[in-house]
């Protein structure tokens, strides 16, 4: 480096106005130091397998990463990446005086080592969580604890993580004798935060019913290493919880989903009790139908969707697998057979009157559309456009020609064009909206929006899971679980984690 700047200022006879005024060896200096890797104190190897050039002439990016290289350990492999981070420095007056107030001038590019499990064995990804929650690889403990499952099982990783940082209090700890008090009270801190974040977010994987052994085995270490904690006091509850549970259950009944109150014909004919469908509000139905789909929505766990779960529950014996998605299936075809049978289970309906069932159910769509439930939405435009209602032509002639483009406009969003893009954009955008942006009927809509203002009423998005969950199987399908040397592949879950698409939901 020193060789660098000596041989720019050997250009310029000393004095020169030029070396003076000149910001280039500032801009070479930034980018030099951006790139400059020290790996002379590694003990573990590093394969450096891409590098490129930065041009000087080119603007620098303010944070960029990239990936340089692999560090292969015994059990482990891990990524090496360079990100750069620009710090911005305001100009000292010896800066400005000498005219130097450049953006190149003026920044100051910090680069950090980054270094990223990619497949390990089970023991190294536990062992990992601790140095990963306290360094760069934030993400990592929440990656883990929604994919594990795939690989391995909560008892395995719990025994794991509970015996390597066991016995936190006592000095005579083989590891805690190396650590000083500050070191040690981090260390239970960081137990902690993943301990608490585990049982928050993941309360399901202690539910081991009539032992509890995994619930119990941590409460016991919980006692001895943060005896009258709050993250122990939340473990008891949780295990109390689980027992009034389990009392509760058999008590239950079992909700049908296939009955739709207001369609189904009695078979012997007397439907004078039935409701009929046109004499409730568009709002209404599609606001029923919200609270059932928001209430589902709402209890569904998101490891639950992952490609090597889903993609076997047909198979014998796992019927039990992903009971919350399994739910949320079921609610949705159940609309759909309702928007069925209403249209298509009175025989003696004309064209006409068959049609006001259509424009009904277009109505409803538009206000689920409205609520931000794209379930429902996409269960009602699926009926709709099933072949036995779509071959409907005199009915569909008898279509409002307003109502037949409100159609057609929600379908589009459903577009399977591009991958479904259009709807996996507006998914993203309508995630973090405070109220739907339509463009169908925009006076209704910004009425809609003022009294939803005026009420305090914050809305959330219930998805259509669909997509996702096709998306997330076939990239199960395209991945190895393992590398060679039987070496648990973690990238493969880095890439199907689900959070992305498990949105904040608040009901009214």
């Amino acid at each position: 480096m020193v060789n660098l700047m000596q041989s720019e200022l050997q250009r310029f006879p000393p004095g020169s106005p030029d070396v003076m005024f000149d910001a280039s060896a500032w801009r070479i200096r930034s980018i030099w130091d951006g790139v400059k890797l020290e790996v002379a104190g590694e003990s573990s190897p590093v394969v450096l397998h891409s590098f490129t050039q930065l041009d000087p002439d080119l603007p620098q990016l303010e944070n960029s990463t990239q990936e340089i290289g692999e560090e292969v350990e015994e059990g482990a492999i891990y990524t090496i990446t360079l990100r750069k981070v620009q710090v911005h420095q305001a100009a000292s007056k010896g800066q400005r005086w000498l005219g130097v107030e450049t953006e190149s001038a003026l920044s100051l590019y910090e680069t950090c080592k980054v270094r990223t499990i990619k497949a390990g064995t089970l023991e190294k990804l536990v062992e990992y969580m601790v140095s990963a929650f306290r360094g760069n690889d934030s993400t990592y403990v929440t990656i883990f604890l929604c994919t594990y499952r795939s690989f391995t099982t909560t008892k395995q990783v719990l025994d794991l993580l509970l015996n390597r940082y066991a016995k936190l209090h006592h000095q005579s700890s083989v590891e805690g004798s190396r650590l000083t008090h500050d070191d040690r009270t981090e260390l239970k801190n960081t137990i902690s935060s993943i301990l608490g974040a585990w049982l928050d977010q993941y309360s399901e994987d202690f539910w081991k019913p009539p032992e509890y052994s995994c619930l119990r085995r941590l409460i016991s270490y919980l006692h001895l290493n943060f005896p009258g904690s709050d993250l122990e006091r939340r473990a008891c509850n949780l295990l109390a919880q689980f027992h009034r549970r389990q009392l509760r259950e058999p008590e239950q009944e079992v909700l049908d989903h296939s009955a739709c109150t207001f369609t189904m014909l009695e078979e012997n004919g007397y439907d004078d009790d039935r409701p009929d469908f046109l004499s409730f509000s568009p709002a209404v139905v599609a606001e029923q139908f919200t609270l059932m789909d928001a209430e589902l929505f709402k209890k569904v766990v998101p490891y639950h969707c992952l490609g090597s779960i889903w993609s076997q529950r047909d198979k014998k014996g796992k019927e039990h697998l992903a009971p919350t998605i399994r739910a949320t299936v079921t609610q949705f075809n159940c609309v759909t057979n309702c928007v069925i049978a209403t249209c298509l289970s009175d025989k003696g309906l004309k064209p006409t009157q068959r049609a006001k069932v259509v424009e009904r159910w277009i109505e409803v769509a538009r206000e689920c559309r409205i609520l931000k439930n794209f379930s429902s939405l996409r269960a009602i435009l699926s009926a709709l456009q099933c072949n036995s209602i779509h071959r409907l032509k005199k009915t569909w002639d008898e279509v409002s020609r307003e109502n037949f483009r409100i159609f057609h406009e929600l379908s589009e969003i459903f577009s399977d064009e591009n991958n479904h893009s259009l709807s996996r954009e507006l998914l993203i955008k309508e995630g973090t909206s405070k109220f739907a942006t339509l463009e169908i009927n925009p006076k209704r809509a910004q009425k809609r929006h003022q009294q939803q203002r005026d009420l305090g009423v914050m809305q959330g998005t219930i998805p259509y899971l669909g997509t996702f969950l096709t998306d997330l199987v076939m990239m199960d399908t395209a991945m190895k679980d393992y590398l060679d040397g039987g070496l648990i592949n973690f990238e493969k879950r880095r890439k199907v984690r689900v959070d992305f698409f498990c949105l904040p939901m608040q009901t009214t």
